[in-house]
């Protein structure tokens, strides 16, 4: 990966993407030593134009961005940088730079959750207990909560119905989990079908 800054008169702007939601978290500048930095660290780190200086996102908040892939753009002048945000990315506190909420909602913040819980082994964790089980009865409360969602269809409770529903993608993400899978892997599939 070369990015021309040349052609830039030595600063490329790079787009910082959330790597789990594909959220565009900020815009930032790099020039060559502050590219070589983030290669070199897996943590993205500016030029700063006002400052003239290097400047590594969350040095002071602690809200860094750890650089999980980057590539540039057809023209080689522009770097999209998929990260994993610590904590907010915008220095008021925000999820983006832009003041949205995360583009792909809550699913996604519940699959961090999940992975998080089952990482960090929290015993005291219902999704950690069931994960530890093992694949079958993972597979088999996905299985359970499907029939109850069947059952719960075929009534008229909008309420049950919709907690079913809940309970079912729950258990799905923790299976997807056991699995090695995630969110993203099943939308590229249906993105996959839908052309």
């Amino acid at each position: 990966m070369k990015p021309d800054f040349n052609k830039t008169n030595g600063l490329i702007p790079v787009i910082i993407q959330n790597a789990t939601t594909r959220q565009i978290l900020m815009l930032g500048y790099m020039n060559e030593e502050a590219f070589t930095k983030t290669q070199l660290e897996k943590r993205v780190t500016f030029y700063s134009r006002s400052r003239n200086e290097l400047w590594t996102k969350g040095e002071t908040s602690g809200n860094y961005l750890n650089v999980i892939s980057m590539n540039l753009d057809c023209d080689n002048d522009t770097i999209l940088i998929q990260a994993k945000p610590i904590g907010p990315t915008c220095h008021t506190g925000a999820t983006t730079c832009f003041g949205e909420s995360d583009s792909k909602g809550f699913l996604y913040q519940l699959e961090e959750t999940i992975s998080e819980r089952i990482e960090y082994d929290s015993g005291t964790s219902y999704t950690n207990t069931l994960f530890k089980r093992g694949i079958n009865k993972v597979a088999q409360k996905v299985g359970e909560e499907a029939v109850e969602l069947v059952i719960e269809a075929k009534d008229d409770n909008e309420e049950l119905f919709k907690n079913e529903a809940a309970d079912l993608l729950y258990h799905f993400l923790i299976l997807l989990k056991a699995k090695s899978l995630n969110l993203n892997d099943i939308e590229k599939v249906l993105e996959e079908r839908s052309r």
